[in-house]
């Protein structure tokens, strides 16, 4: 098969994979670029269960990657980069570049894209929370790596916490720092993360403060009422201006606004639901393949609620989280669809008359 007659998929997580999958599945050609060392993405790299229904992260990834690593139309480049791009629709070239410095030029006649986000970073823009002064101030990122060992335990002393505060919307909703828009997800992880706490850890009180639960389609069921009902997690609806050390504590400080009263909380261990921003990957591919981006800096689509994987560089699609805020079942979702649109664009192209 021609090299134009293939689709490049860059990016290995669960959007890519499913892009590569799909397009694969179609007869077409694949070339499947991941800059890591594995196949996978964020959910295998830093979670330990899924979202909503808590299954095993590695478990679940690693089957998805093993068999689009196994397809025979699929030709997986890991620890690879995409480091320079040029051509057009139905002829586009790229330049790889290796862990070790090498680089090659290779052909597409498509490209989706599927590089995916990066978690905020607490400590960038304001020390409010003491994200890099606190050993017990952690992110949800820094939870699940813990849960994924089977353990949950205040950084400075190695022991179980008695009370755990969730602070939501940490660099989400927040003009401040300029992310005006909700990364969807963090609700439904904090809860999910609350109910394997209970699970864990019996006697640990857990506490979630919030500004508006946002818990989309089932998450609402399956995890915010279970969390409440089922698992005794407390909800809090309230703003957190700060957290403080008081002996060998923190204390959440802020306003309880359903009573419209001040708050002072004292807590073992404090997680932070970081929101979702482009990744140095994303950015790069925007910037290499000429693509818009949007208000929000994630890349620019141009279909609207119908098209969501189209952007506006023809032969060119974008797939999860490099198109905005997505949970692992809308990335899904998306690597399916740009496949579709990928493989029906090449289709296209053959059919058109020789020139």
């Amino acid at each position: 098969m021609p090299d134009q007659d293939r689709v490049l998929v860059i990016g290995g997580g669960p959007a890519g994979l499913e892009a590569a999958r799909g397009v694969a599945e179609m007869g077409r050609g694949v070339l499947l670029v991941e800059a890591r060392e594995r196949l996978g993405g964020t959910p295998l790299e830093h979670y330990a269960t899924l979202t909503p229904d808590l299954g095993d992260a590695r478990e679940a990834m690693e089957a998805m990657a093993r068999a689009v690593a196994a397809h025979p139309r699929v030709d997986v480049r890991l620890g690879t980069r995409v480091v320079a791009a040029a051509g057009e629709a139905g002829a586009f070239r790229v330049t790889l570049e290796a862990a070790d410095g090498s680089r090659r030029e290779e052909e597409a006649g498509a490209v989706v894209i599927a590089t995916g986000f990066q978690h905020f970073d607490p400590g960038r823009e304001t020390q409010m929370y003491g994200y890099y002064e606190f050993d017990d101030v952690i992110t949800l990122v820094d939870a699940e790596h813990m849960m994924r060992e089977g353990r949950l335990v205040r950084p400075s002393t190695g022991e179980p916490p008695a009370r755990v505060a969730f602070i939501q919307c940490v660099g989400s909703r927040d003009r401040q720092i300029g992310n005006r828009y909700c990364s969807k997800v963090c609700c439904g992880i904090a809860s999910k993360q609350a109910i394997e706490i209970r699970r864990m850890l019996p006697d640990t009180k857990v506490f979630i403060f919030y500004i508006d639960m946002r818990m989309y389609g089932f998450w609402e069921d399956q995890l915010y009422w279970k969390a409440q009902e089922e698992h005794k997690v407390n909800y809090i609806r309230g703003i957190v201006t700060e957290v403080l050390k008081k002996g060998d504590r923190l204390v959440i400080k802020g306003e309880d606004t359903t009573m419209g009263r001040p708050m002072e909380v004292p807590m073992d261990l404090v997680v932070l639901s970081v929101g979702m921003e482009p990744s140095p990957g994303t950015l790069e591919m925007a910037r290499l393949f000429g693509l818009p981006r949007e208000d929000h800096g994630f890349i620019a689509t141009v279909g609207g609620p119908l098209d969501t994987v189209s952007t506006p560089v023809p032969g060119i699609f974008v797939a999860g989280a490099a198109a905005g805020p997505k949970d692992i079942e809308d990335s899904v979702s998306m690597g399916g669809a740009a496949a579709v649109k990928a493989v029906g664009f090449l289709n296209r192209l053959a059919a058109l008359p020789a020139s």
